[in-house]
């Protein structure tokens, strides 16, 4: 690879955790899971291990390594959220009791490459930024702990380097209908960095399946994400 190349390879991740819970937006009361891992939520993942302004995640492929097993559980939330326009927040006048369906026992493969921002040079290329995904992975390092779609639910990973073999993803094959792809933000409203979403933030989905345990994901601007 050349320093004018403007994507990595393929990186491969391995991620677990004892819970996780990738919220379907269409549930606006009670949180529950999608059947898999999103790509927005992977995405998370790697942003956590390595992120900069000059590069951009494509998750690729997802392998789901664990049965897919249901937990239910009613716990307590805070109905309203912090923000620097609020006055105060009083979290006893706020508590809600809500019960949720989530993931348990779950560990993940991802599959993903970055592609560069900014045209490559001398200090922002894709070897550079390789080579720093592939160290900080290797030794557990990360801006802030992965987690499996809420923070409450930290990820465990490890990278899986290329002269390793691939963990075995479950045998099970069905279609998981129309799944959360990402969310386009629109961020010409954020001052100091705080992001406030608005009406002209987007989310796009795209049509999820399972075949052999394998999700496979189509690229950003294919005409599979629907917007």
């Amino acid at each position: 690879m050349d320093m004018a190349s403007t994507k990595s390879r393929m990186l491969r991740l391995k991620v677990w955790g004892d819970n996780a819970c990738f919220t379907r937006p269409e549930m606006k009361v009670e949180r529950v899971s999608y059947d898999v891992m999103t790509p927005s939520a992977a995405r998370g993942v790697l942003e956590a291990i390595l992120w900069k302004p000059a590069i951009r995640w494509q998750v690729d492929r997802i392998d789901v390594l664990k049965p897919i097993r249901w937990e239910s559980v009613r716990r307590n939330e805070v109905g309203s959220v912090m923000s620097p326009r609020t006055n105060g927040l009083f979290i006893e006048e706020q508590r809600q009791q809500r019960a949720g369906l989530f993931l348990r026992d779950v560990a993940y493969t991802i599959h993903a490459w970055f592609e560069m921002t900014v045209p490559p040079d001398e200090r922002n290329n894709v070897i550079k930024f390789q080579e720093m995904f592939i160290c900080r992975a290797s030794k557990g390092k990360c801006f802030n702990q992965p987690y499996l779609g809420t923070r409450e639910f930290s990820a465990g990973f490890e990278l899986i380097p290329h002269d390793q073999s691939l963990p075995e993803p479950i045998v099970e094959t069905r279609d998981l209908g129309f799944m959360l792809y990402d969310l386009c933000h629109d961020t010409s409203r954020d001052e100091g960095h705080v992001h406030t979403c608005t009406d002209g933030c987007r989310p796009s989905f795209f049509r999820a399946a399972l075949k052999d345990g394998r999700m496979m994901v189509p690229a950003r601007d294919s005409e599979e994400v629907r917007r």
